[in-house]
């Protein structure tokens, strides 16, 4: 099920902190055994943000993805995330390119740690994103494609479609694509292909 609840979204969560703390007496649910996680302790969002440390999240939405996009706001300042809100205000008819490359630039210039990006369907504005040098954007749709989307490809913005999932599912997805690290290994060689396409532009 795509669906998980609060407190299962919570041992997820734990866990995968567990993981990337060292602790061995996790219990492990074979996502990430054996693999080396991104960064320190210190670089670890959500609830495991260290007192002094900022996360800011660029955050954006069509008329489509609005609702969830305002939605998601006091989530995420729940959390403790700084973010930085490029619109739409309000749900009036709007060109989702516009929306999506504004918040891919600002995690391409290094003004945003993450983006996300919500409209209908999240696909158009994942098509946006990946266009911008430095990005690389992932459209979700449950907890699984999230946490691969981060473990395997470093993903850096976030899309998800308004129109495909429900509020619920959507804080899960955030949330466990926020908590989720990259797996290094034989994934960063893949990612650093993917990166090098940018040269070719």
């Amino acid at each position: 099920m795509d669906k998980i609840s609060e407190s299962e979204l919570q041992e997820l969560v734990q866990q995968i902190v567990n993981r990337t703390l060292g602790d061995t007496n996790a219990v492990s649910t074979g996502m990430n055994a054996g693999k080396t996680p991104e960064g320190s302790p210190q670089d670890l969002p959500g609830a495991s943000i260290p007192p002094g440390t900022t996360r800011r999240i660029a955050l954006g939405a069509d008329h489509g993805g609005y609702t969830l996009k305002e939605s998601l706001k006091p989530f995420l300042q729940k959390q403790g995330y700084q973010l930085d809100d490029c619109g739409t205000h309000s749900a009036e008819s709007v060109d989702y390119p516009d929306f999506a490359y504004a918040v891919a630039k600002k995690v391409s210039d290094g003004e945003a740690w993450r983006g996300i990006i919500i409209d209908g369907a999240g696909i158009g504005s994942c098509m946006v994103a990946n266009k911008v040098p430095g990005v690389r954007a992932a459209m979700c749709y449950n907890n699984a494609t999230a946490v691969n989307s981060r473990e395997h490809n470093k993903a850096n913005v976030l899309t998800l479609g308004a129109g495909m999932i429900d509020t619920d599912l959507a804080h899960q997805i955030v949330m466990t694509w926020l908590n989720t690290n990259f797996g290094g290994g034989r994934h960063a060689r893949r990612v650093d292909k993917i990166d090098r396409l940018d040269k070719n532009r």
